[in-house]
């Protein structure tokens, strides 16, 4: 069976974390400070503080930013939960608009009217399965509005939006390691920043608030990430370029050889550049095409198949109240197939020749 992730490891990654177990260095230390540099220097940042998880690094931004109890935060209900729960973290209320149905990204003319409806506090854009929505566009309308923009980075490492890389438009990026990542860590995360002020206060949110010894200013977390992760995350990011340039062939070949009339293909923006951690085609009759794909040595994964409001969990807890019409009707329709750079030119062949054979 194909399966949708394969995590590559290189003898390198093995001598990074050997290394690193050796050295004694096994909580926050030189490792994680060379991990930030290194991560802030390939997206072209200022600051890049390491974290536990992209959770994480989520809640992180919103404390940093002055997120308070009731205040409203504008996104999207077609992404993994983390990113509404870290909202819910901070005890404030997500507000939840619907998606370009073509993208699957946030809907900015939907943005643009609930920032004129609502008191909203801040915005967190999801660059969802590897692709930027129009963020400079979205920027201008969180400077007009007074509002703060945070990029949910998490499945978008490396993705472009006419030369600007994600994590580097708004006032913090937060990207994910986890393990099926375009940089995979196994856990770990990052917030990214350009303002020296935030960086601070997010450097002491991660450390119980510690401003020097065992003095504290204010009530933070342990969100620390361990030198041994940030090793191996060292040895990832060197590989990151490549690892996208394989996904975007991939990709390519995928457009290129699936012409079956009941698949449509993800559309990419112009002028972005798509990295690809999904490819999720749509399809009208998808069960029917995940069991033909099962059948042949195919993994696939509805992602995601409900929405956040949807949940059991937003449900008891009122948040039920929104009504996104393209998001509802997509997670009836997309599926996943398989696209990572361990992926063989000849597994490559055998999904678009299982993709091209689906019938009714």
């Amino acid at each position: 069976m194909i399966p949708m992730a394969r995590p590559v490891i290189e003898e390198l990654d093995v001598e990074a974390v050997t290394r690193t177990l050796y050295s004694g260095y096994w909580a926050s230390g030189p490792e994680v400070r060379a991990f930030e540099a290194e991560f802030a220097a390939y997206l072209g940042v200022r600051h890049a503080i390491a974290v536990t998880n992209g959770t994480v690094a989520l809640h992180t931004a919103l404390l940093g930013l002055g997120l308070q109890p009731g205040d409203k935060v504008l996104t999207t209900p077609f992404t993994f939960i983390a990113t509404s729960n870290s909202i819910l973290h901070c005890q404030a209320q997500p507000v939840f608009v619907d998606i370009d149905p073509t993208t699957f990204l946030l809907d900015l003319n939907a943005v643009e009217q609930a920032l004129s409806q609502h008191p909203i506090k801040a915005v967190v854009v999801v660059h969802l399965f590897g692709q930027m929505c129009d963020v400079l566009r979205l920027r201008q309308l969180c400077k007009q509005a007074d509002v703060s923009l945070i990029e949910d980075c998490a499945q978008s490492h490396g993705a472009t939006y006419k030369g600007k890389q994600a994590g580097t438009v708004g006032d913090v990026g937060t990207f994910s390691f986890y393990a099926t990542k375009n940089l995979p860590v196994g856990e770990g995360g990052m917030v990214t920043t350009h303002d020296d002020a935030l960086a601070a206060r997010m450097r002491c949110l991660i450390n119980h608030g510690r401003t020097g010894g065992y003095e504290h200013a204010f009530v933070g977390y342990n969100y620390r990430l361990t030198d041994v992760l940030a090793a191996l995350g060292r040895t990832q990011l060197a590989r990151l370029s490549e690892g996208n340039h394989r996904r975007m062939a991939i990709a390519t070949r995928y457009r290129e050889g699936i012409q079956n009339p009941f698949l449509k293909h993800p559309f990419v923006l112009k002028e972005a550049g798509h990295v690809f951690h999904q490819y999720t085609l749509r399809c009208r009759h998808r069960s029917l095409l995940q069991e033909h794909l099962r059948l042949r040595g195919i993994s696939s994964a509805v992602i995601y198949p409900m929405l956040s409001y949807q949940q059991k969990a937003y449900i008891a807890l009122g948040l039920d109240g929104f009504h996104c019409p393209h998001a509802e009707q997509i997670t009836g329709e997309v599926l996943s197939i398989p696209i990572y750079p361990s992926l063989r030119d000849e597994e490559v062949e055998q999904i678009i020749s299982a993709c091209q054979e689906f019938s009714l």
